[in-house]
């Protein structure tokens, strides 16, 4: 083979590797966003799992993406074991089009009287789509459309690698060192071992697939040689699951060994079925070429075998794996942000949101049931507060080093915007907690000191009390719904809360000079004060962040200026129906009333 071939062969190999992950990464970023929505829905029965991991796997153009997507969600607890093996089972079958998209090349030899296969030879439609994809990705625009001159791109980059592998290896054919070799893998052990090998090493059944059909165009390798080759590349494609279990819970495990079994069991069979007959019975078609179409077939036919032996037998396929990896004595923690999933952002987006609303819940919580200590102090609720916050602040850490990664991959503008929302509200909450375990030592300071305040006092500490619940409900709620219409009603709240404070510590000044009041109760009564004062003002930060993000703007004192320009008479109309609401009481007017049960934020689902 001249040196010319082989630099052309290595040349189509690195192009046909880079047009498949382009188009790979592309697919996954537009398409993961809406297949998320749908994930819990369609896999409540094996048939419905098998048909979503086939229109994913079709859909993102890798087996391999798709089954380490689902050990990420059976690691996080997102997923059932029997849930995922309808999935596998799809995945497997829907990585066979990528053959198909491979055996366009077939369509060269297209008689010329067939017009119409003229325009699926991929001379015609290559340089389209690399010329419509180079316009997208470069002139027009950005976000969708780049990424679809992107999808583009990697296809015709695929193909022009395919094509020129195909026109290197062709000398190979009136080789005679090549032919010996080829007869050679017609050997079914050794045919599986080069299958499993090479895709193991590469990583993709699709490239392996179609490195396989690059050589078919010599006209060397038969429908003989090329069977066991096939189910080999079956097998080497699970290595991906397998690297990507390591260290994940036990059924994370299971579901990579799921994967391999379900594809070492039906190469096992198939292939000493397959063995038999062929020694039994003279089969002539195994002897002829085997083209890049026939290729795709054969890859096919074996995927639609497997999974017809596979669907009755998916509980005992579930039990084998349990076997493999058995239970321990100790019970193992859920990791609820899965690092697999970083590879599919979107997904992993969807995750994070998850985890910082059941954050959110357990802040707002916290912080709810620390003010019912100010009147009722108990040591074991104290514990409970405590435990809440050390809780929030794993969240913040876990959610913040997540969130960074995630920032880093490729991902749309939207859920790009998305993180970073998250990123600046998870601060936020995290310091919500923090105020919750503030009051709860200012509630364990008056207890042990057995103080109390004034009946006054008490009245407008609710008051502002009332007003920081609503805040907190009202934050809570928009952004577990992101409902920002909601959203917008909270800033003129937290300048209700802002006047309380100032007008409560007045009160108190003037109490303070009629000796009606202590100066250690002052102290204690400021604190409380501007522990609620700063958790709305945490709560506006929430709110003010999730309408900066949909109006693309990051500047928040700027942008809260802008809400009350912008409509100043629905601001100050809503401003007036809080202040009426939350009024403090007339001097000597009322007795000591302690925060409503029901204003308490009502957690949210999760």
């Amino acid at each position: 083979m001249k040196l010319e071939n082989v630099l052309g062969l290595i040349g189509g190999l690195a192009l046909f590797l880079f047009g498949m992950n382009l188009m790979g990464e592309s697919l996954k970023k537009q398409a993961s966003g809406r297949l998320k929505n749908v994930w819990t829905t369609l896999t409540t029965s094996t048939f419905k799992g098998f048909l979503l991991g086939l229109v994913v796997t079709i859909v993102i153009q890798s087996s391999s993406a798709t089954t380490v997507m689902v050990v990420g969600f059976v690691n996080s607890g997102f997923m059932t074991l029997q849930q995922s093996v309808g999935v596998i089972m799809g995945a497997n079958l829907g990585a066979s089009i990528t053959s198909w998209i491979l055996a366009t090349s077939q369509f060269e030899n297209a008689e010329s009287a067939l017009w119409i296969l003229n325009f699926l030879k991929p001379s015609f439609f290559m340089p389209i789509l690399a010329f419509v994809g180079v316009l997208f990705y470069m002139f027009i625009g950005k976000g969708r459309k780049k990424d679809l001159g992107s999808i583009l791109l990697g296809v015709s980059v695929l193909l022009y690698g395919m094509e020129a592998m195909s026109t290197a290896v062709h000398p190979l054919a009136e080789m005679e060192g090549f032919r010996n070799l080829m007869v050679k893998f017609s050997n079914p052990l050794l045919g599986l071992f080069v299958g499993t090998a090479v895709t193991a090493l590469i990583q993709s059944s699709g490239a392996s697939v179609g490195i396989l059909q690059a050589l078919s165009t010599t006209g060397a390798i038969s429908y003989g040689t090329s069977i066991p080759i096939v189910m080999g590349q079956n097998i080497g494609t699970c290595v991906t699951a397998m690297i990507s279990s390591v260290g994940a819970t036990k059924n994370a495990k299971r579901a990579a060994w799921i994967h391999l079994y379900f594809n070492v069991i039906s190469a096992v069979v198939l292939l000493s079925a397959y063995a038999i007959v062929s020694n039994m019975v003279p089969i002539p078609i195994l002897e002829k070429a085997a083209g890049p179409v026939g290729i795709a077939v054969v890859h096919t036919v074996f995927k639609l075998i497997a999974l017809v032996l596979w669907m009755p037998f998916t509980k005992q396929l579930v039990k084998l794996a349990v076997k493999t990896v058995p239970d321990a004595k100790s019970e193992e923690k859920i990791e609820v942000l899965d690092e697999r999933l970083l590879d599919t952002p979107s997904v992993a987006l969807d995750r994070c949101r998850e985890a910082t609303n059941n954050m959110a819940v357990l802040a707002c919580d916290t912080l709810a049931i620390s003010l019912d200590l100010l009147s009722n102090y108990t040591e074991k609720v104290g514990n409970t507060i405590r435990e809440g916050e050390e809780e929030v602040d794993h969240y913040e850490d876990m959610l913040g080093t997540y969130l960074v990664k995630l920032s880093g991959r490729n991902m749309t503008e939207n859920d790009s915007r998305e993180v970073t929302k998250l990123l600046h509200m998870i601060g936020d909450f995290e310091r919500i907690s923090d105020h919750a375990v503030n009051i709860l030592e200012t509630a364990q300071e008056i207890a042990d000191k057995n103080l109390s305040f004034s009946a006054e006092a008490t009245q407008e500490l609710d008051t502002m009390t009332r007003a920081v619940l609503e805040i907190l409900n009202m934050t809570l709620t928009a952004f577990t719904t992101d409902d920002l219409a909601l959203a917008l009603h909270v800033e003129p709240l937290e300048q209700t809360v802002d006047y309380l404070k100032s007008a409560i510590k007045k009160r108190h000044v003037q109490r303070l000079q009629r000796n009606e009041c202590t100066i250690e109760m002052g102290f204690i009564l400021a604190d409380i004060l501007t522990n609620l004062e700063r958790v709305s003002d945490h709560c506006s930060n929430v709110a003010l962040c999730m309408l900066e993000i949909a109006q693309d703007s990051l500047e928040m004192h700027e942008y809260q200026q802008k809400i009350r320009d912008n409509d100043i008479s629905n601001y100050n109309r809503t401003y007036d129906e809080y202040m009426e609401k939350y009024k403090l009481p007339e001097r000597g007017e009322g007795a000591k009333v302690m925060p409503a049960e029901a204003a308490k934020p009502a957690p949210a689902e999760a």
